[in-house]
This record gives structure tokens, C-alpha cells and sequence, in this order.
């Protein structure tokens, strides 16, 4: 397919900047906002009768005027299903630090530590054409967190050594003391980011430290959620995707054969795999939450149809037409035009319900982005 397949109109004001949230204004004049990530709305696509639903029933199973939300994902799924949760660990990866002499500000974007006695680290550094090897960046007017640039990378990568002689465990606690929540551009370039986004960009159930992206198909379950979930005998199988930046990676190629994606590195133990093949085994749903898990499903599915232990990287590109091999339904958010994620979407779904699933979104207010509305695609 090509890549203009998968460019669509989106409103800027469609574009979710927080997630769902009640405001109440209090007695001494402030405003409180509270968060219930759990009732953005629910898009439920069927992709074998190619039906789309997006209200609720009455008792006599027929439409009402209230929108599904994402609380309603649990009338979808029975006693044995299966759900495949990614349990990266997101960590405060933009700092904002200060060049030696000029005290330009620059914006570092932390990737992943390269050596840990060293103290080095890949970066991207913004406005890029400041920064040259041998410069230095204060973090800290007060404090002692300083970084040497020591390569070129890419034309905004860096390699960073940081000048902090202590025990590596309190290197982090102050370098990550300086960072603020990774969200994406299209948010950062609208609003600040807040000390709410820390708890809202992490999944309730992120465990193992290493993404510089938020899984965001995982942010909208609550614990509460979860726990109906565990209640009705639905089982987690948790395999852990580090996501990195290349979703975001623009393509610049019009045959989608020849983009090539950025790796993540993944690992799948023997526990989900158990859980997940005997979901399999027994002939139930088996629902992969998020892009980044569908990628991990189909890096570790084996020939015989079942899912093998893995640890390492992937780089899988899903774009239609792609035969999957284990997972048999998908919780998605609404992406961006022209992303690697709605093409991995459509891929699941089918093309022509997916985009007619978001035309139906734009025209009725559906929120996109990482905080904004789901879609729930089932194999019926």
C-alpha cells in the first residue's frame, strides 16, 4: 500500500491535550481537575460483518443516544479471554538544560542509557545546530548535573557523558528528578506539561522502566476497571514493549515496503506465554492492548501458531495486507494521519472499515492521540 492511503483530515480541536477529566471550581477560587482515564469513549469495530459500534443498548438491544466508553470493554469479553498488557515503564525523559558560555536554553530528550559506568547516554537535542561535540550542558543551576556532547548520532542525536561521580542509582534518581513526563510534540507544543501528566502518562500497571512513550492503548484501563475485569475471569499476560520514538518517525517514502522502522526492545517470558497459549488453546479471545503489544505478538508467535519466549528487539513494520498470527482482537487508540499505527490498525481491521471508522470518528467528535478516545476491534 501506499502512504498517501492513509492520509485523512484531523481537526486540530480533535486532538485530545489532556486525558477525560471532570473540572470543579473550589470554595477559595482555584480549579481542580480530576481524572477518570477509563470514560473517554469506545468505538467498537466488528471486522468480519464490518459493523461499527458506538452507543449503548437498551434493554431491547436496540441504540440509545449515550456513547460506549472505554468502562464498556468489559461486556465484550467472557471468562478465559485473554488480554496482552504492556508493562514498560515510562520515565521522565525531557530535560531542559543550558549551553556552556551562550546559555542557550536546549531541550534533551533522553533515548536509553548506552553504558552505565561511563554515565552514557543517546539523546536528541533541540535546537540540534547548537550543539557540537565538546560542548557542555548544565542541567541544574544549583546543582551539579553537567553533560559533555561526545558524538553525532543522527542530525539531532547525541551521545552525552554525564560529569556525575556518584553511585549510579542515585545518578538516576537525580538525573530523572530533572525530567519532566516524555509527551509527545503535537501536546508539548500546545501546553506545558504538568506534574498531573507524571501519573497520566503511565499505564497503572507499568512495572519495568525503559519507554520514552507511554503504551497509550494501555492508559486508558483504571484500577478499578482492571479489577471487574479479574472479577468476570479475564486473564492478563503482561510482556513488557520499551517504546521508543520511531512511531513517531515520519515516513518519507510513498511505498510503504521500503520504510524501515526503528527498533524497540521487547521481552515476552515464560508466564504470558503460558497464560496466552492456553487462551489460545481453549478457543478464546485473545486481545492484543495497543500497537506496541500486536508488534511484540507477531515478533514472538511461533509457526505452530503459538506464542514463544523472547528477549530482545524488534523492529516489525504492520501495514496492510498482513496475515496475523496469534492475537484474534485489538484495543487501539485513534492515531495521527499517515502513522505507523493506524497502518498496523488497518491492517488488523481491514482497510476500508478502519478509515470508514475514522471518518465516522472526525465527523463525531472523537478525541485522537495518545489521551484521547479507544477503538475496540473484535473478530465477528
Amino acid at each position: 500500500m501506499k502512504l498517501s492511503q492513509f492520509k485523512f483530515r484531523l481537526p486540530e480541536n480533535l486532538v485530545a491535550l489532556e486525558p477525560p477529566h471532570r473540572v470543579f471550581n473550589n470554595e477559595d477560587g482555584t480549579v481542580e481537575k480530576v481524572y477518570h482515564r477509563d470514560e473517554c469513549r469506545l468505538m467498537v469495530l466488528h471486522r468480519k460483518s464490518e459493523t461499527i459500534e458506538m452507543f449503548e443498548k437498551d434493554a431491547d438491544g436496540n441504540d440509545t443516544d449515550r456513547f460506549l466508553t472505554f468502562r464498556n470493554i468489559i461486556d465484550y469479553f467472557d471468562e478465559g479471554d485473554v488480554m496482552m498488557l504492556n508493562d514498560t515503564k515510562v520515565f521522565p525523559a525531557r530535560l531542559y538544560g543550558t549551553k556552556e558560555k551562550t546559555d542557550a536554553k536546549i531541550e534533551v530528550f533522553l533515548l536509553r542509557e548506552l553504558n552505565e559506568e561511563l554515565r552514557l547516554w543517546d539523546v536528541l537535542v533541540e535546537p540540534a545546530r547548537k550543539i557540537r561535540i565538546g560542548n557542555k550542558l548544565f542541567f541544574d543551576e544549583d546543582g551539579p548535573m553537567v553533560a559533555e556532547v561526545i558524538d553525532n548520532t543522527t542530525s539531532r542525536g547525541r551521545t552525552l557523558r554525564f560529569l556525575y561521580d556518584c553511585p549510579h542509582d542515585e545518578f538516576k534518581r537525580e538525573l530523572f528528578a530533572l525530567g519532566s513526563a516524555p509527551l509527545p510534540r503535537y501536546i508539548v507544543d500546545k501546553r506545558d506539561v504538568t506534574p498531573d501528566d507524571t501519573d497520566n502518562f503511565q499505564t497503572i500497571f507499568a512495572k519495568h522502566e525503559g519507554a520514552v512513550t507511554a503504551p497509550s492503548a494501555g492508559l486508558h484501563f483504571s484500577r478499578e476497571l482492571m479489577k471487574r475485569l479479574e472479577i468476570r475471569g479475564i486473564n492478563f499476560a503482561f510482556l513488557t514493549v520499551h517504546c521508543g520514538l520511531g512511531c513517531y518517525d515520519p515516513i518519507e517514502v510513498e511505498d510503504l515496503t521500503k520504510h524501515k522502522m526503528s527498533s524497540e526492545q521487547m521481552r515476552i517470558n515464560s508466564e504470558a506465554c503460558a497464560i496466552a497459549n492456553e487462551g489460545k488453546a481453549g478457543g478464546h479471545r485473545l486481545c492484543a492492548i495497543g500497537i506496541s503489544g500486536l508488534r511484540a505478538c507477531e515478533s514472538a508467535v511461533g509457526t505452530d501458531g503459538m506464542l514463544k519466549e523472547y528477549d530482545g528487539w524488534t523492529n516489525k513494520f504492520i501495514f496492510p495486507p498482513y496475515e496475523f498470527g496469534f492475537v484474534n482482537s485489538l484495543v487501539a487508540n485513534f492515531y495521527h494521519s499517515e502513522s505507523t499505527m493506524v497502518m498496523a490498525t488497518a491492517a488488523f481491521g481491514g482497510y476500508d472499515l478502519v478509515m470508514k471508522a475514522y471518518e465516522v470518528a472526525v465527523e463525531n467528535g472523537y478525541q485522537f492521540g495518545c489521551y484521547g478516545d479507544a477503538m475496540l476491534i473484535l473478530d465477528d
